[in-house]
């Protein structure tokens, strides 16, 4: 199954199923059902791993990835999609690290009773929680990339930080980062090749690591369960 072209620009009411089609999430009542709350950024990811392991009871709802450059409002928007879909699903996950929230994150789910995957971000459960931790003085100095940010460099990098109309502000973001990592979750030569091309923008090196799903994949897959 390919991931719909539209899959990073879920809207609040979108929801995908195994079949890859769009639905209101209103029409998605059943039982020992299961929704996986995502960032949009993970959507592809998240499909793809629905779809390998025929995991037709579960669904997927992305909130939108650019939340990420406002961390603040992200638990309450999922608390918010939490509380509006909880009565159509016997379990929701979420597929979100701490991803800058200080904590408050972990403040709802164990208000809403609803779990989330291990970690800080979604850099160290791609590389593996432990692995990650083990390298963190490697990564001082490194700007991260997946899957979705080589796709979306521009959208995601450049323009939101103005690089676009201002490349003297290149210093001042990026004057203390040695190279840029890239997590690859696929081998696609073409998200390679625009990695690498960022790196060049930022005058950085660039690392390659194929990290595949990572610990993703295992969250994923223990959906099994609500069989």
């Amino acid at each position: 199954m390919q991931p719909p072209k539209s899959v990073e620009a879920l809207g609040p009411d979108d929801t995908f199923t195994l079949a890859g089609k769009k639905h209101p999430a209103s029409d998605l009542s059943g039982s020992k059902r299961v929704l996986i709350l995502a960032c949009g950024a993970l959507a592809r990811e998240v499909l793809a791993l629905i779809e390998q392991n025929a995991l037709s009871h579960v669904s997927l709802k992305c909130l939108p990835a650019i939340l990420h450059n406002s961390p603040e409002k992200l638990p309450d928007a999922i608390r918010q999609s939490i509380r509006e879909n909880k009565t159509a699903y016997d379990r929701i996950l979420v597929a979100y690290g701490d991803c800058g929230t200080g904590g408050l994150l972990d403040r709802v789910l164990e208000e809403e009773q609803v779990e989330r995957i291990g970690g800080p971000h979604c850099y160290a459960f791609f590389t593996g929680l432990d692995a990650f931790a083990a390298s963190e003085d490697d990564y001082l100095q490194a700007f991260f990339l997946t899957d979705f940010l080589a796709r979306h460099f521009d959208a995601f990098v450049t323009k939101p930080l103005g690089l676009d109309r201002f490349p003297e502000l290149r210093d001042m973001y990026f004057g203390n980062y040695e190279k840029i990592v890239y997590l690859a979750q696929t081998d696609d030569p073409e998200l390679e090749r625009r990695a690498r091309e960022g790196a060049n923008q930022l005058g950085l090196g660039f690392e390659l690591r194929r990290t595949g799903y990572g610990e993703l994949a295992d969250f994923i897959t223990r959906t099994r369960q609500a069989r």
